[in-house]
């Protein structure tokens, strides 16, 4: 944990790349912490916001694909035994936690790969019952790209905006509280989101009943 608060301490592209693809693997970095941040100091000169949200995105796409092979080449049984190891239980993992994303996935289907990326809690496994259910990589990797990408504008706005009233030693506990709301909000939008998709399916059933 030294190590990665050093990483949040000088970040730059390279380490808002690492930092996120540790992010979207099993490794508890809190994505708000890197991305957020490093937008703010964007909104200062220092980086580029377009060249944060790339490598941060990028970043994410590299640590979902190690999920998504986990769970494709390693299956169910392997995955729940290191999620009930010691090591899992140091990366903040635990049983429920993954049962939650794959019923999520079972649930929401392909489109979980999307709306997942912006759910706390979720974000970071729904990786892995997408390699579970051998979702093609070309499609995982797109709608992982969408999610992802949304996920870093967002943080990436939120830093920006920041810079114009907060000062540095303010920022991470700013971030926190603001980040609250944020998921909060999004949280709302994805459930209405999919509650709009199932009565669309379900109004098409009706019809495609009613046709026979």
């Amino acid at each position: 944990m030294n190590f990665i608060s050093s990483l949040l301490s000088q970040l730059n592209y390279g380490t808002v790349f690492f930092l996120m693809l540790l992010e979207s693997t099993v490794i508890p970095v809190p994505s708000e912490l890197v991305v957020a941040p490093a937008a703010y100091h964007a909104a200062g000169g220092n980086l580029n916001i377009w060249l944060v949200i790339l490598f941060a995105t990028i970043g994410a796409d590299c640590g979902a694909t190690i999920n998504y092979l986990a769970g494709y080449y390693l299956g169910r049984p392997i995955i729940y035994r290191f999620v009930n190891s010691r090591w899992g239980k140091l990366c903040l993992l635990n049983q429920q936690k993954v049962e939650k994303s794959e019923k999520y996935f079972d649930d929401h289907g392909m489109v979980a790969t999307i709306t997942g990326r912006l759910l706390p809690g979720i974000r970071h496994l729904i990786s892995i019952p997408a390699g579970l259910a051998r979702m093609k990589f070309w499609k995982f990797l797109l709608y992982t790209t969408i999610g992802a990408g949304a996920w870093n504008c967002i943080l990436a706005i939120l830093g920006h905006y920041l810079h114009s009233f907060v000062p540095q030693e303010q920022l991470n506990d700013k971030i926190i509280e603001y980040g609250e709301y944020i998921k909060v909000g999004l949280m709302t939008i994805v459930a209405i989101a999919l509650l709009y998709l199932m009565a669309r399916w379900l109004i098409r059933r009706r019809k495609t009943i009613k046709e026979k």
